[in-house]
């Protein structure tokens, strides 16, 4: 017996005495003591018998439980522990933690010893099991009786066909009612995600009703728990019966009023996920094994629907997720117009403004540059702002082949075409069908290549090699070159016909010499990348350092600059900033380079004009001689130029 003793809270007596196994706490008129006090939840909390002890459990209220033991306060709530066990003189505290409602317990004496009371009884009543390694056999039985077999798979059908979990559970009830016909009511229990060593609730159905909630004070998990905790420990199903009456010890349990339940476990794999229980609560008769052999089958299948149904839920949020990312990632690519390419100087706002055009079109772009620019990530980045993004961007250096190879890797082999060529392949041009072919060292192309990419330019088909027949594509051309097109033209080394095809929108990528102001963006952005990488942790780069790597002239461009960085994080020390003597030799040469630029002392014209002498004069040698291209670099006209040379005496 159970003793409650109310010492704050409003309650229509003061003190309960309790035998049931089940005792409800809250506001509303269904509990079995009505608290209504305001800050209460309806259904606020549960004390469960268990075996000799009871357990204390907060039925996920408003304002959550606790249990004072001892002077010390043990919270008990849906974000910490939702149960626990109680001991006599616990007070437990319900709702708001200023001012509970306070209650103390106390324990009449125990019920029976050894064995916890349900268990003891449900060992008694217990009248077969079948385990899930007799599944096998139990099929093979109900396969030899074709009424039975027909009637067990026209039940089991509609499982196949559901995949909503609900959906599901309503199937499960249906085949357990129709195969089972002594079944009054089927509840199904599941494994709670959050805690494998919980089972909830999922459906609860009487014969001839839709889903209902529990009945009031009666919690089906908490009365299902001896026969749960059965089917856990001997992983098999079990055949259980309860006389309504005392009978005799000389009279068979079979020929009195019986009530019988069939507990069978859900499984996946080697894990028992759940619980299907069939009650016969009013018939004369009971559940026999031949029902025990049926309702493992129909376990077995409710198992393998629900995982189905389970598997479907998650694909399905899945899919939303993904959705809702990609409506951010291109909101945020909105925002950003090209965010894997990294500047901010006034040449690539050119280059930027010239890829805004060409990208929604099926122009044809020739990207010049100097090694290391970055004509590839220029070349991909029009491909996915285009509307080519959800096919193939495919990239090949024409110069990395030898021509014969270079022929069967763009357009394709038929096997037997050579020695080698075992069997059909497709070329990067069917590949990229439907997206974009990027050809890296254009210049670099043979000949005879370039007559057959003028003819998928003009006709849009290829002919793989050894084939006798064209096929059609749809594939959009980006080049790249360092070269110069005009002058192999000109030299006989490039198509006129190809050149023209190849030149419909060019575009030219600064070297870093030409973007100075982006050397610190880019810089800082390379050292983010590879202090992640190695795991390191670097503040930044000294000014002195950021000035250093601003005035190298960059031969290898954006590729050298991230060379350079990589090697500066695994040698650097962590924590410490970047200086000027952890740059390589040539970057250090820039404080040689300040201190010749350093004018003698002297008056500020003077000195002015031996910096500017200086200056010009370097200009001058970088672009051996030529005035024109000296005067541009230098930003005044090529007459200005003149007259500072006759002024400065060079």
């Amino acid at each position: 017996m159970l003793v409650l003793e109310i010492l704050r809270g409003t309650s229509a007596r003061p003190s309960y005495e309790l035998t049931t196994p089940v005792i409800t706490l809250g506001r509303a008129a269904t509990n079995t003591i009505v608290l209504t006090d305001y800050h209460l939840s309806g259904e606020h909390a549960q004390i469960l018998r268990e075996g000799a002890g009871y357990v204390f459990r907060d039925l996920r209220s408003t304002n959550g439980s606790a249990v004072e033991r001892a002077g010390t306060r043990i919270a008990v709530d849906a974000s910490r522990r939702h149960e626990l066990g109680l001991e006599p003189g616990d007070l437990i505290l319900l709702g708001d933690a200023r001012a509970p409602v306070q209650i103390r317990i106390r324990f009449g004496p125990p019920l029976t010893p050894g064995l916890p009371a349900d268990d003891a009884e449900l060992a008694e009543r217990l009248v077969a099991t079948r385990s899930i390694i007799d599944l096998p056999a139990v099929r093979d039985q109900i396969d030899r009786d074709p009424v039975s077999a027909l009637k067990v798979y026209k039940a089991l059908q509609p499982l196949s066909g559901r995949l909503d979990q609900a959906a599901v559970l309503d199937a499960v009830a249906d085949a357990a009612f129709e195969i089972l016909s002594r079944a009054t009511h089927v509840t199904i229990l599941l494994r709670a995600e959050a805690d494998k060593d919980r089972f909830t609730l999922a459906l609860q159905r009487e014969r001839g009703g839709a889903h209902r909630p529990p009945e009031p004070g009666v919690d089906p998990v908490r009365a299902s728990r001896a026969i749960l905790r059965r089917v856990l420990t001997d992983r098999a199903a079990i055949l259980t019966a309860n006389a309504q009456e005392e009978l005799p010890s000389s009279e068979s349990i079979m020929g009195g009023q019986i009530l019988s339940v069939i507990a069978v476990p859900l499984w996946r794999g080697e894990e028992i996920t759940g619980l299907l229980q069939a009650d016969n609560r009013r018939t004369a008769g009971m559940f026999d094994e031949s029902n025990l052999e049926v309702a493992l089958l129909i376990g077995a299948q409710a198992a393998l629907a629900l995982d189905n149904a389970g598997l479907v839920g998650r694909l399905k949020l899945a899919e939303e997720r993904a959705r809702g990312e990609n409506v951010y990632l291109k909101r945020r690519e909105e925002k950003a117009r090209f965010p894997d390419i990294i500047g901010e100087s006034e040449a690539m706002q050119q280059v930027f403004g010239q890829l805004d055009k060409v990208i929604d079109t099926r122009a044809t772009v020739c990207i010049d540059g100097e090694t290391g620019t970055g004509k590839e990530l220029v070349a991909s980045a029009i491909h996915y702002k285009s509307g080519r993004r959800d096919k193939m961007f495919v990239a090949q250096n024409c110069a990395a082949l030898p021509e014969n190879l270079l022929e069967s890797e763009l357009f394709g082999h038929k096997r037997g075409a050579f020695t080698s060529a075992d069997s059909d392949k497709k070329g990067l041009f069917e590949i990229a069908d439907g997206g974009t072919l990027f050809l890296d060292e254009m210049g670099e192309m043979p000949l005879s290549l370039q007559a057959k990419l003028l003819r998928v330019l003009q006709e849009g088909t290829i002919r793989p090699v050894g084939a006798t027949a064209e096929k059609q594509v749809d594939v959009r051309i980006i080049c790249a070159t360092n070269r110069d097109l005009a002058a192999e033209v000109e030299k006989g080394r490039f198509r006129s016909d190809l050149y023209y095809r190849l030149m419909v929108f060019p575009i030219r990528l600064p070297p870093l010499r030409e973007r100075r102001d982006d050397i610190p963006l880019l810089a800082k952005h390379f050292l983010t990348k590879y202090a992640a990488e190695y795991r390191v942790e670097l503040p930044g780069f000294s000014q002195e350092s950021l000035d250093a790597l601003a005035g190298y002239a960059w031969p290898g461009n954006i590729r050298e600059l991230e060379n350079e960085i990589q090697r500066l994080v695994i040698q650097c020390e962590p924590a410490l900033h970047i200086e000027v003597t952890d740059l390589s030799p040539r970057l250090r040469k820039i404080e040689s380079t300040v201190a010749k630029v350093a004018p003698k002392k002297g008056t500020l014209r003077e000195m002015m004009d031996q910096v500017e002498r200086w200056l010009i004069s370097e200009a001058l040698r970088d672009h051996g001689g030529n005035k024109t291209r000296t005067a541009v670099t230098l930003g005044i006209t090529r007459e200005g130029l003149h007259k500072k040379l006759d002024k400065l005496g060079l």
